[in-house]
């Protein structure tokens, strides 16, 4: 496997890239990505002082956190670090797009079934970029990404972007953001949910970002489109799939599934760019036989990540993945 070295820590780009020169030898970039987090925690038993994930004993922001920074660290050998720069906990309920808030009774009776969730279920993503002052703190570079703990109808998506030149990031590009001169990513995570669903949020941000990255380079070329073959779309012809779909599922969620198919997923992870032709049988003893966090860190495992640029590409996917402002859009 090529080693991720020698690297030089990334001084962020502006939004619009220039397309560099193909060059076998040019070095992985290191993106430390200053994050703001904002944790909704209201107050929901007023005689024990419970707050929302206590009362409902979901997880630990912190344990969260620790185990979704551990997994990028290990996943992309170290090029992508998160510095946790300032955290804020609100007592209260997001407002959604129509203003509507839960209060704690509300928002309980949702929890516990005995009420729908409230429509539009939308958060109002403006009220809260406002309220943190997150566009003049990512154009000063304060900030470089945002991170939301939120809860089930809260009504965030797992990512969106902003920023001047924003893209499709598992949701539609926040408008009007261009005073951030940068773009950045708001992260979505679910206190009521574990590490493996993080990383879904963070490998559905990869597809994106990476659809993106590669959508002017013809298919033959298309190095994207190669690394997310599966036994369905691609029979007897797969690499590592996607998010959802492991190199033999049948539908989505499938990681469970024990057929055995043939896979160039050793050829990824030990020779490229220059692939060798290696072919290994796998199913989901290869990937931890359905468990969620264990598939997504051996998915991450295989992005690339060396030195290295072809059709104005970087061979490290990580530097795109991480910092959107890497990708000419």
């Amino acid at each position: 496997m090529k080693l991720p070295f020698p690297f030089k820590r990334q001084t962020p780009p502006p939004s619009q890239p220039t397309i560099a020169p193909d060059n076998p030898a040019e070095p992985p970039l290191t993106t430390i990505l200053k994050t703001l987090v904002i944790v909704y925690n209201p107050v929901v038993d007023k005689v024990s002082g419970l707050t929302l994930p206590e009362y409902m004993k979901w997880n630990k922001v912190e344990d969260l956190a620790k185990g979704f920074m551990s997994d990028i660290l290990l996943v992309t050998g170290g090029l992508v670090r998160y510095q946790i720069v300032e955290r804020f906990d609100v007592d209260d309920f997001p407002a959604k797009v129509d203003g509507y808030k839960y209060d704690a009774q509300t928002y309980l009776n949702v929890a516990r079934g005995a009420s729908r969730p409230y429509m539009p279920q939308e958060a109002d993503y403006y009220s809260i970029i406002k309220q943190f002052n997150i566009l003049k703190r990512v154009a000063n570079r304060e900030i470089d990404e945002v991170w939301i703990f939120n809860f089930p109808h809260a009504g965030f998506y797992e990512s969106i972007m902003g920023g001047p030149g924003a893209f499709w990031c598992n949701a539609p590009p926040l408008k009007n953001t261009e005073a951030a001169k940068r773009r950045f990513v708001i992260m979505g995570f679910s206190y009521e949910r574990e590490v493996g669903e993080m990383l879904e949020n963070m490998g559905h941000r990869a597809e994106s970002i990476m659809e993106k990255t590669y959508e002017n380079i013809p298919d033959d070329q298309n190095l994207w489109k190669r690394f997310i073959r599966h036994q369905r779309t691609h029979p007897g012809n797969t690499a590592l799939g996607t998010v959802h779909f492991a190199p033999n599922s049948e539908h989505d969620y499938d990681w469970n599934n024990t057929t055995p198919v043939l896979s160039e997923c050793d050829d990824w992870l030990n020779n490229f760019p220059d692939f060798a032709g290696v072919l290994k049988e796998v199913n989901a003893t290869e990937w931890g036989n359905g468990d969620t966090r264990e598939h997504h860190v051996w998915w991450m495992k295989h992005i690339p990540k060396t030195m290295g640029r072809r059709n104005g590409i970087h061979h490290n996917w990580w530097q795109y993945i991480a910092n959107p402002n890497n990708v000419r859009a």
